[in-house]
């Protein structure tokens, strides 16, 4: 199953692509100097195979390579930054 994590940014979300068709996504509100994640979803059908873990990995990381500290309000997000803490220096000190 190979999967693409593209960034959507007309629809302010990074999805993950399976065979082409939306599996997952994370929504986020895009500002001058942050990055703000707000909900992140995999469809059920593709529940349990570690998607959601791939595509916030990648948009974090997507985060940090241009710059942006994020403001994991989503919780599956904050989760993961906790989890990983080669993240955790991305997080807005002043929103989190």
């Amino acid at each position: 199953m190979p999967i693409q994590i593209v960034d959507n940014s007309t629809e302010n979300r990074f999805e993950a692509l399976v065979d082409g068709k939306v599996a997952g996504f994370a929504d986020y509100r895009l500002l001058p100097t942050k990055i703000v994640f707000t909900h992140t979803e995999v469809l059920p059908a593709y529940e349990g195979q570690g998607l959601a873990s791939k595509l916030v990995s990648h948009a974090l990381q997507a985060s940090a390579d241009t710059g942006l500290r994020v403001v994991p309000l989503c919780p599956y997000v904050a989760k993961y930054i906790d989890r990983h803490p080669e993240f955790k220096e991305l997080v807005d000190a002043e929103e989190h």
